[in-house]
């Protein structure tokens, strides 16, 4: 019996090797930027870390970036060191896992076996865009995101020009074409849609999934909802956030910036922000503290502990394994109640398992990309471009003309960051320098893709995969408890919002907009992601690209995990962040 055990259990191993092996494995393309402006001094690469010219901002010799780039196609960690020249006057931040696209993977795709599309290039329409739309975000982090609504709130008319500028840009009248965005009936941009991400139900109702606020019922009934703390087991997490001083941005001066550029850690002797009292995430910079300090997949391990509390029901095709069937229909009925149950399948344990798992090998993969593949520039260095424009083309009449031409393409959101970092409490300069959340700015590494955006389309599709994404948020008049549920007319739907500067979170009515599970997980995803745009650290195209290359990779564990089910079937069909629906099981 343990002979024949053991030759199943091969046949398994080898039918998951077989399917990676007949798995696409794709070419990767970059867009050509780091060839075009090689003898530019690699304008437009990631060279964070290495010496950069004090005038133009670029690194100082084009052979430093091409020992980081042969370090960098080596695979092997000591090049950085022994290869790659640097200043070593003062404590200096190291590149962050540069070699972890070469390693193999036991599971699921190949950290080489998904891609990402070229980002946008300098001179594209798409490319002024988006980084325009960075600045903007910039301009915006201290306005309540209660204004990022239809219904408007203190601060709707400052996003209502960002939103005008950004509508009159050549991209958004051309219908975005690379990378489509939600827009209302005439093809534009609303404050509804508005820096909210590309998926389906990332419009609906508020800006902030709820995941990112609601609390439970713990064990000894004295916290509700609305009070905000998540079980953990025996332990609560607190979803209010640390704060950091309204106002307060970084690198707006032009040694402030280079230091930074130069690889200095910053923040050598110190915490690197003032924070204060916690508060529910209120503001765009609220939401950048959170993503600056997460655990990485911390939000998406917390929206699992809540659907599991909440009873939310499971995917139709595990309502019945997990014996939860009421759970997943509430009305049905049945003559016969399960007596087997979910546990170790189909339960607690097997989706917190998974939906933490698939971020390590989300991370791996995502540095191929970021590393090997684009070596893209960080938006705070392509400000410095801009800043120095005229120095730059001056420099090289040949070969690099289009920080001019781009800084032209948004003059009038130039024109008012200028203004911004003039009248700023710690700028003080008219500078086309964006304005960065943190003081150390982006992390040592490229910015596409990006690390927060791959690890939340892995993690999102895994709850995805194990819950019913059409489940409604609703609260039960009876029992005042608020929880997703299913074709129980009951039940109230409702949403949540935070009100009192981040005091408190109100509980409204949602019937004419009900918010289901897969509407809150794609905002959660766009949420983190988009987070870490109003940071200043990525553009769009990063999150775009990066959720649905993690979402490849959390597809491709679970078909691997499909075949190792020899008598129930694991079957789940999953939305994907582009809306079409995928279906994942033995055969």
């Amino acid at each position: 019996m343990s002979t024949n055990r053991s030759l199943s259990s091969r046949d398994v191993r080898n039918r998951a090797a077989n399917m990676a092996l007949h798995r696409d494995h794709p070419e990767h393309h970059a867009n050509g930027d780091e060839q075009r402006l090689g003898s530019a001094n690699y304008a437009m690469s990631f060279t964070k870390g290495l010496e950069h010219d004090c005038m133009t901002g670029l690194v100082c010799k084009p052979e430093h970036f091409e020992a980081f780039r042969q370090s960098i196609d080596s695979g092997y960690i000591d090049p950085f060191t022994s290869a790659v020249p640097v200043p070593h006057d003062e404590d200096r931040r190291q590149w962050e896992a540069p070699t972890a696209g070469f390693v193999y993977e036991l599971q699921g795709p190949d950290p080489q076996a998904v891609t990402m599309a070229p980002a946008p290039a300098l001179g594209s329409e798409e490319l002024a865009f988006e980084m325009a739309e960075v600045y903007e975000l910039a301009l915006l982090r201290d306005t309540p995101l209660l204004s990022f609504d239809q219904g408007g709130g203190p601060g709707s008319a400052a996003i209502n020009k960002s939103i005008k500028r950004l509508n009159a840009l050549p991209y958004a009248q051309n219908g975005f074409a690379n990378r489509p965005r939600l827009v209302d009936s005439n093809g534009a941009i609303s404050r509804q849609n508005a820096f909210r991400g590309s998926s389906p139900g990332v419009d609906i109702g508020p800006y902030l999934s709820q995941f990112l606020i609601l609390g439970n019922t713990d064990q000894a009934g004295d916290k509700n909802v609305s009070d905000g703390f998540i079980n953990f087991g025996a332990l609560a997490i607190n979803q209010r956030v640390l704060t950091a001083e309204p106002g307060k941005d970084y690198m707006q001066d032009w040694e402030a910036w280079l230091r930074v550029q130069q690889g200095y850690d910053v923040n050598a002797g110190t915490p690197g922000q003032d924070l204060g009292a916690r508060r529910f995430i209120y503001t765009p910079r609220d939401l950048a503290t959170y993503v600056h300090f997460d655990a990485l997949y911390q939000a998406y391990l917390n929206a699992c502990l809540l659907l599991l509390d909440m009873k939310a029901p499971l995917s139709p095709s595990f309502a019945n394994l997990s014996g939860m069937r009421d759970q997943f229909d509430a009305l049905a009925g049945s003559a016969l109640k399960p007596n087997a149950g979910g546990f170790a399948l189909f339960g607690g344990p097997h989706i917190l398992t998974l939906v933490t798992e698939v971020a390590t090998r989300a991370l791996k993969a995502v540095r191929y990309q970021k590393f090997n593949n684009h070596l893209r520039l960080r938006p705070e260095a392509l400000s410095g471009r801009i800043e120095r424009a005229t120095e730059i083309d001056n420099k090289f009449p040949t070969t690099c003309q289009g920080f001019t031409k781009l800084a032209t393409d948004i003059e009038k959101t130039i024109t008012e960051v200028r203004k911004f970092n003039l009248n700023s409490t710690s700028g003080g300069m008219e500078t086309a320098l964006l304005p960065m959340a943190f003081a150390e700015g982006s992390p040592m590494h490229p910015s596409y893709g990006a690390g927060h955006a791959t690890v939340a389309g892995a993690c999102v599709t895994m709850l995805k995969a194990f819950f019913d994404t059409s489940a409604i948020l609703t609260h039960d008049p009876d029992k005042d408890t608020v929880a997703f549920t299913k074709n129980n007319p009951a039940y109230n739907p409702v949403q949540f919002e935070v009100i009192d500067s981040g005091a408190n979170i109100d509980r409204r009515d949602a019937s004419d907009c009900p918010l289901t599970v897969e509407s809150e997980l794609n905002k959660l995803a766009a949420n983190i992601s988009i987070g870490r745009n109003m940071a200043g650290v990525h553009f769009y195209s990063d999150y775009y690209d990066s959720v649905r290359m993690g979402e490849r990779i959390a597809l491709g564990i679970l078909e691997e995990q499909a075949i190792c089910y020899p008598t129930d079937e694991f079957r789940v069909s999953v939305p994907t962040f582009d809306g079409t629906v995928v279906t994942i099981g033995r055969n």
